[in-house]
């Protein structure tokens, strides 16, 4: 590693375990839930003890320690138009769920990755891994017990390794899963969420509820400590494949169903607006209207697949000739007030995708 990585990384773990020292609270425990084995696979190898998914030796150090780039656990919020901190072009996270809007600013989850949160009924943990450029939203309900997530210190193929509060347990977030401990092979619920510039979402949304700064910690909130490592193509971190199909750092959304894997390049869907395609035994149509952001549907209605095109402005199903928006509601024609479903995507670098999912295809335009 050259000398310019080496300090990148000296600095930014610096940075956050200084920060650690003067911030940081002890995590209290909490009694474990009882697991069971609905949710569990058979796939589990123990290691002196130790349950396991994954290679043990894969699982890295990551710099800092445990709880080292703190969670958020009691999120502050305000309104959109009290969010005068966030640039235009700044890009947030966003969530619609039981009633409620919420928008979660990178700039703040850069320096907690974590936030364990509360959208209407449902409790959530708003996840971001910035070396691999993952957002993923849980579910942090485990067999209806509400469990707490923190960074663990940990990194498998360069993406963030949480711990759940409850049994010390690690989770991949790229699988959702869990990799070691009690709750090995347990998979978490992810929540559609968007990953959308600032301008887009108050437009859209202008109602909502807004992360603040107002967090607990004392950070550089608008000064990101990983500098231009999104555009370099270096990956600091080991993974357990690499693929030169795309380049590492190229921006993708990933699908997956019935253990068949799909890529697809951000700006390949920006460009066409919108794609219907097949993976594994799902037909799905995914759109993009907005820079960053895409939406994934399922074109299956009632037993029937719909096929979607863009024109004009326009989406429109080929079987029916009703207009769609972009949150996948029928708003005239015969289906007028259907909602198709909405799916869980996985956007991000390719390196981590293809590391995770060697067998993976591409979608070519």
């Amino acid at each position: 590693m050259d000398n310019k990585y080496f300090f990148v990384i000296v600095s930014v773990v610096a940075v956050i375990s200084i920060s650690l020292i003067l911030t940081l609270a002890p995590t209290s425990q909490v009694q474990s839930p009882k697991i069971q084995s609905s949710n569990l696979q058979t796939n589990i190898i123990t290691t002196n003890g130790i349950k396991h998914i994954v290679p043990l030796d894969e699982i890295k150090d990551g710099g800092p320690p445990k709880d080292g780039i703190p969670s958020i656990d009691n999120p502050k919020f305000i309104h959109v138009s009290e969010a005068k901190f966030l640039k235009d072009d700044d890009l947030v996270i966003g969530i619609q769920l039981d009633g409620q809007t919420k928008a979660y600013p990178l700039l703040i989850l850069v320096w907690h990755e974590i936030v364990n949160d509360k959208v209407g009924t449902t409790p959530v943990a708003v996840t971001y891994c910035p070396l691999c450029f993952t957002t993923q939203v849980f579910d942090r309900r485990i067999n209806g017990t509400e469990v707490e997530f923190g960074t663990s210190g940990k990194l498998y193929n360069s993406n963030l390794v949480m711990y759940d509060r409850y049994t010390n347990s690690y989770w991949s977030q790229a699988l959702g899963e869990g990799i070691t401990g009690d709750l090995t092979s347990y998979k978490l619920e992810k929540i559609p969420s968007d990953l959308m510039r600032w301008s887009d979402w108050k437009s859209l949304y202008p109602n909502s509820n807004v992360l603040s700064t107002d967090t607990g910690f004392e950070r550089s909130y608008g000064a990101d400590p990983y500098g231009d490592y999104y555009t370099d193509p270096q990956i600091i971190f080991p993974v357990s494949n690499e693929d030169s199909r795309m380049g590492p750092k190229e921006m993708i959304i990933g699908y997956e169903d019935s253990d068949k894997y799909k890529a697809y390049k951000i700006k390949d869907i920006a460009s066409s607006k919108l794609i219907d395609d097949i993976v594994g035994k799902k037909d799905i149509m995914l759109i993009s209207f907005y820079p960053f952001d895409v939406k994934g549907f399922d074109r299956k209605i009632s037993n029937q697949t719909l096929d979607f095109s863009y024109a004009d402005g326009k989406i429109l199903d080929k079987q029916t000739n009703s207009e769609w928006n972009f949150d996948g509601v029928a708003v005239s024609g015969p289906l007028t007030g259907t909602h198709l479903q909405r799916l869980t995507l996985n956007p991000g670098f390719w390196f981590e995708w293809v590391a995770f999912h060697p067998q993976t295809e591409i979608y070519l335009s």
